[in-house]
């Protein structure tokens, strides 16, 4: 897990299989993020891409943790501000198990993790041993507008 903000973007370049990260930082460093409609916008394939989306955010006791055995989420705020919290998979008890269509397994809300208030032009890195949950509100539920650049790890 790695938090930051844009101005250090260019730290991440070199890491991961290749130019993928890369990719994923030259598009958050020289794309109109603001400008993106909502939806999936393809970087390379489905070795990087992006998906933007908007939404309000909710209690924290009732977002989800959620990991990704294939992908890395580089989950960049637009504007707003949400917490994002983290914990290791190993100390996680799975809810739903591994879906391969989605990438994505989901786990109990028993763990507080390590919690983040993330605001516009900053940013976390969940790899797929980082349990993640998104989504909780920075106090009361308040739009929030973000951008998910998935990066293939194999």
């Amino acid at each position: 897990m790695i938090f930051d903000e844009k101005k250090n973007l260019n730290f991440y370049r070199s890491l991961g299989i290749g130019e993928r990260y890369a990719k994923a930082v030259d598009f958050l460093m020289n794309t109109d993020l603001a400008a993106l409609e909502d939806g999936k916008h393809e970087i390379d394939g489905k070795d990087v891409y992006a998906n933007v989306t908007s939404y309000t955010t909710i209690p924290w006791e009732e977002a989800k943790y959620e990991s990704h055995e294939h992908y890395t989420d580089i989950q960049y705020v637009i504007e707003g501000s949400e917490v994002m919290t983290y914990a290791p998979v190993h100390e996680m008890e799975v809810k739903t198990p591994y879906n391969p269509d989605k990438d994505v397994t989901l786990y109990e809300n028993t763990v507080p993790g390590l919690q983040a208030v993330v605001k516009a032009d900053q940013y976390m890195i969940f790899h797929p041993w980082d349990a993640h949950k998104p989504k909780a509100a920075d106090g009361e539920p308040a739009p929030i507008r973000k951008v998910i650049v998935k990066i293939k790890e194999d």
